[in-house]
């Protein structure tokens, strides 16, 4: 088996598994459970631990705890049971999920994850690339759509500086009255390789009116103009107005995602 070492990287040392995720990542969608974008919206926060498996220096792995699901890609050819010996002291008891890496005893059950594409097509949106002048309003929209959020304007800072932070593409969508209404960020990994949308969201109160889907077509074409040769999104199956959404912008469904979970545990309870 081979003989791979975990580094666990601080915020401003993640370059190295940013750079590995997006040589990784193909050009139709994301691979595993990790694309650079989803490093780089973690990168918000300013404790954020991710780890990098290597073997003889060679990256061959990165990922994260997000929350209990250890969320994993491998590069190609990886040899998937050793990273998965490796990743054993990280799968304590309450990290009862992976995403992205095969744990040998576990099974793959829950919720399904639609994984949907967007190929480059000419769009209208009324969206606006987010400046540091919108800061403020993109952080209402998120906490105003996601319930729990903490998102801040320091959060956003946090995240616009670190490593991943040029990769970051966003865009905000304001009613006729100028208030924010929905907002979307989008992540470049490179050159004929695929963006991610993470996280879309719109105000409630301004639902239904086209505002969120004005966010991901700019947000999309923005990536696009970058280079990007298509984008993705991830949503939970039981989750229909986020798959409306997306399928109104454009997105069709290449697969489904299952994560591995702990035998005895509720697969039912798998965090979406």
């Amino acid at each position: 088996m081979t003989s791979l070492a975990r580094h666990r990287l601080t915020p401003a040392e993640t370059g190295p598994a940013l750079r590995a995720l997006s040589e990784w990542t193909p050009a139709d969608a994301p691979a595993g459970g990790l694309h650079p974008g989803d490093v780089g919206w973690y990168l918000r926060f300013d404790d954020a631990a991710v780890y990098l498996w290597t073997d003889d220096a060679a990256p061959v792995a990165a990922g994260f705890l997000d929350g209990p699901v250890l969320r994993v890609t491998a590069a190609p050819g990886a040899d998937l049971g050793a990273l998965a010996a490796g990743a054993e002291e990280l799968l304590e008891p309450g990290n009862d999920w992976s995403d992205g890496l095969p744990v040998p005893g576990w099974e793959r059950e829950g919720e399904p994850w639609l994984v949907l594409s967007w190929t480059p097509r000419p769009v209208r949106s009324r969206a606006e690339p987010v400046g540091a002048a919108d800061a403020a309003d993109r952080a209402l929209v998120q906490r105003s759509a996601f319930s729990g959020s903490t998102f801040a304007v320091e959060k956003w800072h946090t995240m616009k500086r670190s490593p991943a932070g040029g990769l970051a593409v966003e865009t905000i969508v304001r009613t006729p009255a100028g208030e924010p209404a929905a907002a979307a960020t989008g992540w470049f990994a490179g050159a004929g390789r695929c963006g991610l949308l993470e996280p879309v969201g719109t105000v409630p109160g301004h639902r239904g009116h086209g505002y969120g889907r004005d966010a991901v077509l700019g947000t999309c074409a923005a990536l696009v103009h970058r280079g990007a040769s298509a984008v993705a999104v991830l949503t939970p199956s039981s989750n229909h107005a986020a798959a409306a959404l997306y399928r109104s912008a454009g997105f069709t469904v290449l697969r489904e995602n299952r994560d591995w979970v702990r035998p005895g545990r509720d697969s039912a309870d798998v965090p979406v």
